[in-house]
């Protein structure tokens, strides 16, 4: 951590989560008990998996730092909620967390529309708000500009759609696509968008675009219409909850091609929806892969390994990456005030994560790189990091 926390004892009574009594007779304000963080994630509904993986990795780190610790000798308390998977509930919460709770900064939702119907609510509070897998590109630069309070540790969709339509390309030697859709998620739209101008600006050719919504189960009309075309690859942005049945459903009706994603993927449910066999010559987009060498990702998957028996995903890593950078930026705060934190999430530099050593740029985004994995028999098979 770059800085030692200044001003600790300074800070008022309603930015903590609990003070000593102290003498009573010193008129000041005591050293905080805790340091409160609120954690609003999808828990339970549709996303589940995501949020319940985000809340792993989040509470893996606040453990470590703890066991540390903490920042200068205080503890670090997780205020937790779950929102549903639904954008209004991640809203109540937020201002829960902020105005009854007391939290310096907020991590979650884990879903672009989830967080940023928290945004507003973090802009009048003056309190950081900070996704690591909100990936829409509108989550932290809004029609106004720059939103203050928002930040995210991962990528965004531009650069998802656009190294994977460069991947097709360069690496794959696809000049004819397909597109697959999820036409009720901005997520889907925003990467469809993206790989389309990429590829087509690389002399690909686009010959068919088909949309389904979420919760939609049967797609054998659309992927009837995409067998009688010609293509090289299929680019099919979505969750893994769609995503698997549709692999499925390709691979029975024929459909060969590979099959292009993003980190909506990675899952384990959509190994369990399409099937090992299916998962031949697939290929998404991610945050990072365990079969990086890299000492610092074999070390967080050896220390996951330990704590929950079982191989972290992108989402525990990008919990667990964001929670230590919002503990950094405390770290470093020349105050504990929502103000101060805001300042140094956006002086931060080099910082070392799993997911990638990031330095946050002018818009509230992360500068760091992209992995592509292939997939076979369902497993990762290969990895290949892409530089931004």
């Amino acid at each position: 951590m770059k800085r030692t926390l200044i001003g600790l004892v300074a800070v008022s009574l309603g930015l903590l989560s609990a003070c000593s009594s102290g003498d009573g007779g010193s008129g000041g304000a005591a050293e905080p008990d805790t340091i409160r963080i609120g954690v609003n994630y999808e828990l339970s509904g549709a996303v589940a998996t995501y949020g319940q993986a985000s809340v792993d990795g989040i509470e893996m780190a606040i453990d470590e730092i703890n066991a540390a610790g903490g920042i200068d000798g205080t503890q670090i308390e997780l205020v937790t909620y779950d929102n549903k998977s639904e954008p209004a509930e991640a809203t109540t919460l937020a201002t829960k967390l902020m105005t009854q709770d007391n939290v310096l900064a907020v991590i979650g939702p884990a879903t672009s529309g989830s967080f940023k119907a928290t945004i507003p609510v973090a802009n009048q509070n003056r309190i950081p708000v900070v996704s690591g897998s909100a990936t829409a590109d509108d989550v932290t630069v809004g029609p106004s500009g720059v939103q203050e309070y928002a930040f995210r540790t991962c990528f965004n969709d531009s650069f998802q759609g656009t190294a994977m339509a460069n991947y097709a390309a360069e690496k794959l030697g696809a000049t004819t696509a397909v597109i697959i859709k999820d036409n009720s998620s901005d997520y889907a739209k925003g990467l469809a968008e993206n790989f389309s101008a990429t590829f087509t600006a690389a002399g690909g050719t686009i010959v068919g675009e088909e949309a389904y919504v979420a919760g939609d189960t049967d797609f054998n009309a659309i992927l009837t219409r995409v067998r009688g075309q010609d293509f090289d690859v299929v680019y099919l942005p979505g969750y893994y909850n769609e995503a698997g049945l549709i692999i499925k459903q390709a691979r029975e009706l024929g459909i060969s091609a590979p099959i292009l994603g993003a980190d909506g993927f990675d899952s384990p449910t959509l190994l369990e929806l399409a099937g090992a066999d299916a998962l031949n010559d697939v290929y998404f987009t991610n945050h990072y892969s365990s079969l990086d060498e890299d000492p610092t990702v074999q070390d967080f998957i050896a220390a996951f390994r330990e704590a929950y028996g079982e191989d972290p995903n992108a989402f525990h890593a990008l919990g667990y990456d964001t929670a230590k950078f919002v503990v950094d930026a405390i770290s470093r705060a020349a105050s504990l005030d929502g103000e101060a934190i805001k300042t140094a999430m956006e002086e931060t530099e080099d910082f070392p994560a799993v997911t990638g050593t990031l330095s946050v740029d002018e818009n509230h985004n992360p500068v760091k790189a992209i992995v592509v994995i292939r997939l076979q028999d369902g497993q990762q098979a290969s990895s290949e990091k892409i530089e931004s």
